[in-house]
C-alpha cells in the first residue's frame, strides 16, 4: 500500500512551529514530522468534526483498551486498567510529576546528553538538575554505573528520569541495563519517570523493552509516560498517558495532573489516540521502514561526501546524532553558521546537556527529497565552517 510518504506537503500557513522560518530556509530541527498522519486518524478525526458540538469530553472505555491492546501486543507489557491516567502531553505530565513527587532544592537526575525540554520541567520548578553524563567511545554510548550510583546515593536526589529510547542518541535500551537501572532507583528510594514516548519509533526488527516491564521493583517504583504523537505525528492534538502501577504513586501522579488541569482531553484526543492504536499499526510499520531508509541513505552520504562529521549509530527515533568535533568550534557557533550559510536548520547539542557539545541534531522524518537537499546544505555548512 502507498502511504505517500514520498508527497512533499506544504506547511507553511499552517501555524507550524517547526516552519515558521525565513523564505528559502529548511527546518530538520524540532521532533514534528513532515508526513500526513495515518488515513483512520484523519477520519477519526474527520467523523468527529462533523458532529459540529465540541464540548467538554471524558475518557471512554475504548481509550483504555486501545493503550491497553497496543503495548501488550506490541511490546509485551500488560497495563491494567486501573493504572492509566489521561494526560495532555508528555511534557505537562514530567513537569506535574516533578512539582507533585519532590521538593523545592531536590534534585532531579537526568542522563545527558538528552532531550533539552527536561531541563526545563527541572529548573522551572526550582529543582536541581543533577547530570549523569553517558560515556561516549568509539561512537557509541554507554552508562557510567559508579557515577550513576553515585549520584542516586545522593539524599537529595529524589528523582530520575529515564529517555527510553534516548533523545537524542537513538539508543534502546537493554534490559539488563534497565534492571540494573531499576535496581540502584530502588536501593536508593529514587522514584523513575520513564518518557517512552519515541518507544514505537524503532528501526524495523529492534523492539523496545518498557521499565515498568522489567521487574516489579521497576514497575513499583516507576512512572511512565507514553503517547502515539511522536509516532503517529499527532504533538498537535494533545493527547498522552501516564501509566502507574502503583496505588500510591497513580493516586499523587493524579491529583497532580488533575491540579495543574492537564488531564482533561480536547474533542479529539480521545477519537485520534484511540484510531492510532486500533487501526494505525500497518501505517506505522510502512513509516518506520521509510525512516530506516532514510538513515541508510543519510549514513551513506555523510560517509561519503563529509568526512568530517560521524554518525552515530541509533537504533530508535528519526534524529540523526552527529558528532562534528573535527569540524572545530562549538556546536552552537557550527549550527548557527549553517543556518546562516545554507539556511539549514538544525540543532546545537550542546541544548541537551555539555556533554551534547560538538554534536549535532537533525531530524529526518520527511520525504526523501526533502532529505537530500538537507543532506547537500549540510555539506556545505560544514565544509564552509571547517575553513571559516
Amino acid at each position: 500500500m502507498d502511504h505517500h510518504f514520498d508527497a512533499c506537503v506544504d506547511r507553511k500557513n499552517t501555524n507550524s512551529v517547526k516552519w515558521n522560518v525565513a523564505e528559502g530556509e529548511l527546518p530538520m530541527w524540532v521532533a514534528d514530522m513532515d508526513f500526513q498522519t495515518a488515513p483512520p486518524i484523519v477520519e477519526a478525526i474527520q467523523k468527529r468534526a462533523a458532529h459540529g458540538i465540541f464540548g467538554y469530553s471524558y475518557i471512554p472505555d475504548e481509550w483504555y483498551q486501545a493503550y491497553m491492546s497496543w503495548w501488550e501486543e506490541r511490546h509485551g507489557l500488560k497495563i491494567e486498567r486501573d493504572w492509566l491516567i489521561f494526560c495532555t502531553g508528555v511534557v505537562p505530565a514530567i513537569s506535574s510529576i516533578v512539582r507533585k513527587l519532590t521538593t523545592p532544592g531536590e534534585k532531579v537526575l537526568v542522563q545527558t546528553p538528552v532531550y533539552n525540554i527536561f531541563f526545563n520541567s527541572i529548573e522551572n520548578n526550582g529543582r536541581q538538575v543533577l547530570e549523569c553524563p553517558l560515556v561516549y567511545e568509539e561512537g557509541a554510548y554507554r552508562i557510567d554505573f559508579d557515577d550513576l550510583e553515585k549520584k542516586l546515593a545522593d539524599p537529595q536526589t529524589a528523582l530520575m528520569i529515564l529517555c527510553n529510547p534516548h533523545n537524542p542518541i537513538g539508543k534502546i535500551w537493554d534490559r539488563e541495563t534497565l534492571e540494573r537501572i531499576g535496581e540502584l532507583c530502588w536501593k536508593h528510594h529514587v522514584l523513575v519517570v520513564s518518557d517512552e514516548i519515541h518507544c514505537d519509533v524503532t528501526d524495523p526488527g529492534c523492539g523496545y523493552t518498557p521499565f515498568a516491564a522489567v521487574s516489579e521493583r521497576c514497575r513499583d517504583n516507576s512512572i511512565t509516560c507514553i503517547a502515539p504523537t511522536k509516532a503517529f505525528n499527532l504533538a498537535g492534538l494533545q493527547t498522552a498517558a501516564v501509566v502507574a502501577a502503583d496505588e500510591v504513586l497513580r493516586h499523587r501522579v493524579w491529583r497532580g495532573l488533575n491540579t495543574d488541569e492537564v488531564a482533561e482531553p480536547n474533542a479529539f484526543a480521545v477519537q485520534a489516540a484511540v484510531a492510532a492504536f486500533t487501526e494505525g499499526g500497518p501505517w506505522l510499520d510502512a513509516l518506520r521502514e521509510y525512516i530506516m531508509d532514510n538513515k541508510r541513505l543519510a549514513a551513506r552520504f555523510i560517509g561519503e561526501e563529509i568526512p568530517l562529521i560521524r554518525l552515530v549509530p541509533s537504533q530508535a527515533t528519526y534524529l540523526l546524532w552527529l558528532d562534528c568535533r573535527r569540524a572545530g568550534g562549538t556546536s552552537r557557533e557550527a549550527a548557527s553558521f549553517i543556518r546562516k550559510k545554507t539556511g539549514l536548520y538544525i540543532i546545537a547539542g550542546s541544548q541537551y546537556g555539555e556533554s551534547g557539545e560538538h554534536f549535532l541534531r537533525m531530524n529526518i522524518a520527511c520525504p526523501r527529497e526533502r532529505l537530500r537537499d538537507g543532506l547537500l546544505r549540510l555539506k556545505e555548512g560544514i565544509q564552509a565552517y571547517a575553513v571559516r
